[in-house]
């Protein structure tokens, strides 16, 4: 078995505060990308309305984005690995931007579409690069922090970004969300030019040696995992605004305080998955899976309780978003000398898991079974993934049994 090989720290890297400086320009872009991606939600129906299309037809918009990163986390990283890390970051925020401004312009249900799947090009890719940054200006038992740390900006979109964008989008028309993101976008990007470290070329670098992580088993079952297990979480989100309005019973204006717990979960369950992560993966893995099955199962049956709802939404945000940050280190650990195409493919795999959720969620709403059904389907997708790790698992030992023999 393979273990990472993640760049050491680089030599004359500047330490704190410098160091933190670029790791919160880092997890600004993380930031933008979590505003975009999750803001859609929040205003589902809104957009649906100003577009002339139904609830579960305009969800397709959020199953384009996610596309966008499943092919354009790999294609990018791969393409451009020879790159300074540093300019790439800076280029691939500012493709986001470019996205964002689309999204903003489209005038018709096509252009919609293709508008999301452009903003999701560089968000695996985004992350990726980021996560390589910011473990290398670390001791290496730092690292899952220092990846939890870019992550985090994700986390506190979901707290600031996506509920004051709702807001936002609901106030002055959904379109402005999106120009709102462009704006964090360009700060990002000249954040990074201040404070980032200047990362030479890699002259060694090739598209074979990037993809060469894609001929390991463990990469594709961990990609599985992402994809199946924390599609679980997707199934619900999805269409939570419905599930306020027409379950919870309550007004459009109690969206954003459910984004805001779900945010709130994020943040804890980000900061607390840099630490499992450093602790022990695999058996971090299992535990986020089971308690996201749980919690999902529970879901079902106290939304239509606003507090409990809320206070579930929480929980179930944490849980996942504790997975995320694991399966990002495990995807850099097993990718062997590829870790930026293995931290770029888990955001492939978490937006499969969004768009395979969405989709179920749509399936199972248009079918008539009601907007907590997604959630129930979720519940499914948890147990799924954790027998996927569970044979992830079992093959890890005997891989390692095996080289202990050998040896």
């Amino acid at each position: 078995m393979t273990t990472t090989t993640l760049s050491p720290p680089q030599t004359g890297t500047p330490r704190t505060p410098r160091v933190a400086y670029a790791i919160v320009a880092l997890a600004l872009g993380g930031f933008a990308i979590g505003t975009t991606e999750f803001v859609t939600m929040g205003l589902l129906p809104d957009i649906a309305s100003g577009i002339d299309e139904s609830i579960p037809s305009t969800g397709h918009i959020i199953s384009a984005y996610a596309l966008g990163v499943f092919i354009g986390a790999p294609l990018i990283v791969s393409v451009a690995a020879t790159l300074p890390r540093k300019a790439l970051a800076i280029g691939l925020v500012l493709a986001l931007g470019v996205g964002n401004l689309l999204t903003a312009l489209a005038q018709s249900y096509p252009m919609l579409m293709a508008a999301r799947f452009v903003a999701g090009l560089p968000h695996g890719a985004y992350f990726g690069v980021a996560s390589l940054i910011a473990a290398s200006l670390v001791p290496a038992d730092k690292r899952g922090r220092a990846v939890s740390s870019v992550m985090l900006g994700l986390a506190v979109a979901n707290v600031a970004g996506v509920p004051a964008a709702t807001w936002l989008g609901q106030t002055l028309g959904w379109r402005t969300a999106y120009v709102a993101v462009v704006v964090i976008t360009i700060a990002t990007a000249l954040l990074v030019l201040a404070y980032v470290p200047h990362s030479p070329r890699d002259r060694g670098a090739r598209i074979r040696t990037e993809l060469s992580a894609l001929r390991r088993p463990q990469v594709w079952l961990t990609l599985a995992i992402g994809t199946v297990g924390f599609g679980g979480m997707f199934a619900m989100y999805s269409y939570i605004a419905p599930v306020v309005t027409d379950v919870a019973h309550q007004g459009k204006s109690f969206i954003p305080a459910v984004l805001f717990a779900f945010g709130l979960g994020g943040i804890a369950g980000t900061a607390l998955g840099g630490r499992l992560a450093d602790w022990a993966i695999l058996r971090s893995l299992m535990g986020a899976l089971v308690a996201t099955g749980v919690l999902l199962a529970v879901f079902t049956q106290v939304a239509s309780h606003a507090p409990a709802l809320v206070a579930t939404v929480f929980l179930v945000s944490m849980t996942a978003s504790t997975l995320v940050v694991c399966l990002q280190m495990r995807l850099m650990e097993v990718a062997g000398h590829a870790a930026m195409l293995g931290a770029a493919l888990n955001h492939s795999s978490l937006n499969a898991a969004n768009a395979l959720g969405a989709w179920l969620g749509g399936v199972v709403i248009t079918s008539g079974y009601g907007y907590t059904a997604p959630s129930a389907v979720g519940a499914v997708l948890a147990v799924a993934g954790l027998a996927i790790l569970a044979t992830s698992g079992l093959l890890y030992r005997n891989e390692r049994l095996a080289i202990s023999l050998s040896h």
